[in-house]
Formats: structure tokens, C-alpha cells, sequence
């Protein structure tokens, strides 16, 4: 685990509210556990999370970053275009960027699914994108620290 004196960003979009705040319910409990200092950066929906990350990642601030989110599918195809962009962005930061992100973005069919996996008690996959953002942190400090 990374040393207490890690910043980890977590960015989440705040367009289901109630969802968003039990996403970060999870990634906080995860990362204070690990002695992490939390910076929360809240954006419109999914499709701007990429762009605050890389805003705030240029800083120089953070260990490591979480994206949190959630995209329901509606009936358009607007659901498909935002899965896709979002992700494929996110992935090209990470790896460009090198950047410890745990990727914590809901995609679901219904309100239903949406809940099941954000809820703390049952899926938490808020908590479970901090922890991804941890592990990748630990690897990248593990291999650099091989020279």
C-alpha cells in the first residue's frame, strides 16, 4: 500500500447524485484505511471526467486518481458513444501518463444494476476502484524502485 502521505484524486461525476456519493462512500473508506490524503474534484456527468483528470493530473499533485460514474442506458444510442469514449480516454491517460487510476465507472442497463454495484454492502465497486488504484500504485513504485 502506498505511504500515508499519498494523495489520491478521486474525480466522480455527481449526474446520479445518490449513486456518486455511495461510489465514493466505498473509495473513501478504502483509501483512508490506507493512510491516503482525499482530494474530491465532483464534475456534470462521466463524459467530463476524463478532462478533469488531465487538468489536475499536470499538477503534480497525485499518487494516483479513481474515476467514479455512473451511465444508465437510456433509449438512444447516446449510452454507447459515452461507454466508449469515456473508457477508451481514461485508458489512453493512464498508460500515457502513467498514472495509477482505478476505474470505477457504472455501466448498466437499468437503476437496479446501478445500485447492486454501488452500494457498500453489496458490490462497493467504488471501493473496489480505490483498491485497483492502490495496487497499480504499489506496482509502479515497486518497479521503479528496481532502477
Amino acid at each position: 500500500m502506498p505511504a500515508p502521505q499519498s494523495r489520491i484524486l478521486v474525480v466522480e461525476a455527481r449526474f446520479y447524485e445518490k449513486i456518486a456519493d455511495s461510489l465514493f462512500d466505498g473509495a473513501s473508506r478504502v483509501l483512508s484505511a490506507a493512510g491516503c490524503e482525499i482530494e474530491r474534484i465532483a464534475v456534470p456527468g462521466v463524459f467530463e471526467i476524463p478532462a478533469a483528470i488531465n487538468f489536475a493530473w499536470k499538477s503534480g499533485r497525485y499518487a494516483g486518481v479513481v474515476s467514479l460514474g455512473c451511465v444508465i442506458r437510456g433509449q438512444t444510442d447516446h449510452y454507447e458513444h459515452i461507454c466508449r469514449e469515456v473508457s477508451r480516454a481514461l485508458m489512453d491517460l493512464t498508460v500515457q501518463r502513467e498514472m495509477p487510476h482505478g476505474f470505477g465507472i457504472l455501466t448498466c442497463e437499468n437503476g437496479d444494476q446501478a445500485w447492486e454495484r454501488a452500494d457498500v454492502g453489496r458490490r462497493d465497486l467504488g471501493g473496489r476502484a480505490a483498491k485497483a488504484c492502490l495496487a497499480m500504485l504499489e506496482i509502479r513504485n515497486r518497479v521503479a524502485a528496481r532502477g
